[in-house]
């Protein structure tokens, strides 16, 4: 498990693009037949990806967790971006198909993954509720932007106050029309929790450029599909791909409100 500390607006001037890589951008999730995570001191949030082989992968719990088991004082959402497979939890298997999500609460002892592959993303819980799979049609769908904005786009909430409960994970997927290539715009920045976006769906030739730092300074990342870009508070994130993607949003932190942003005007970005 690699570890990302926790870094502060005032280190992005000057930053260079290896330095910013380096910090916000997790490149390699998925090595076949592996397990991969990254620990963020943003919210101790993990994110990782599991790539079965011709086998099924479990779920191990890091050194750094200082855990008897992965999920002992945590909670996980998993998304499948790949082909149809199966997650196992403490027994019960879970078939999941592209885009489909599963919640496993804090307290279940073991994970295992086959097929797939699968996204994941974990955050610290204080409660054990139990796990559910959502499908994109269990999901609560919120349509937003426009052709002319080229952002026209569907948001599938799937962990949230109203859908899949958890003790903090927020959670879900939002697909691009046709034609809309910009993402969360306008863009925001929530100080009370952190965000990461996951992109996927991008062919191998194609990039998506993401937008961080603060509004008033910003930065961006050159994104290849089923990468993640770890957005502390302090930092906006949107995007503008150069072909159609879609990305799933995770947050953690300290509520679960969906609207608790400050939202940034266009025009007030530089």
């Amino acid at each position: 498990m690699e570890v990302r500390h926790a870094t502060a607006p005032d280190q992005i001037p000057g930053a260079t693009t290896e330095w910013l890589r380096r910090r916000f951008l997790a490149e390699q999730l998925f090595v076949p037949g592996e397990v991969r995570l990254v620990h963020s001191h943003h919210d101790r949030i993990v994110v990782g990806g599991a790539m079965p082989g011709d086998g099924p992968l479990e779920l191990p719990c890091p050194d750094g967790l200082r855990a008897g088991y992965f999920l002992e004082r945590r909670e996980l959402g998993v998304v499948n971006v790949g082909e149809t497979g199966t997650v196992t939890v403490d027994g019960t298997p879970y078939e999941l198909s592209g885009k489909e999500c599963l919640y496993a609460g804090m307290g279940a002892r073991e994970v295992t993954f086959e097929g797939g592959p699968f996204y994941l993303v974990s955050t610290p819980a204080h409660a054990s509720l139990p796990t559910v799979k959502a499908t994109l049609e269990d999901a609560e769908p919120v349509r937003l932007g426009s052709p002319e904005g080229s952002n026209e786009r569907t948001i599938h909430k799937y962990v949230h106050a109203e859908g899949i409960r958890s003790c903090q994970l927020v959670l879900g997927v939002t697909v691009l029309a046709p034609g809309s290539m910009w993402n969360t715009m306008p863009c925001h920045t929530h100080e009370r929790r952190t965000e990461v976006y996951f992109y996927f769906g991008l062919p191998a030739d194609q990039r998506v450029i993401h937008l961080m730092g603060r509004p008033d300074e910003t930065r961006n990342l050159v994104v290849a599909d089923r990468q993640a870009v770890i957005s502390p508070p302090w930092s906006v994130h949107c995007g503008f791909g150069t072909h159609s993607y879609s990305f799933v949003w995770a947050m953690g932190g300290e509520n679960q409100a969906y609207d608790d942003v400050e939202q940034v005007a266009i025009g007030e970005m530089r």
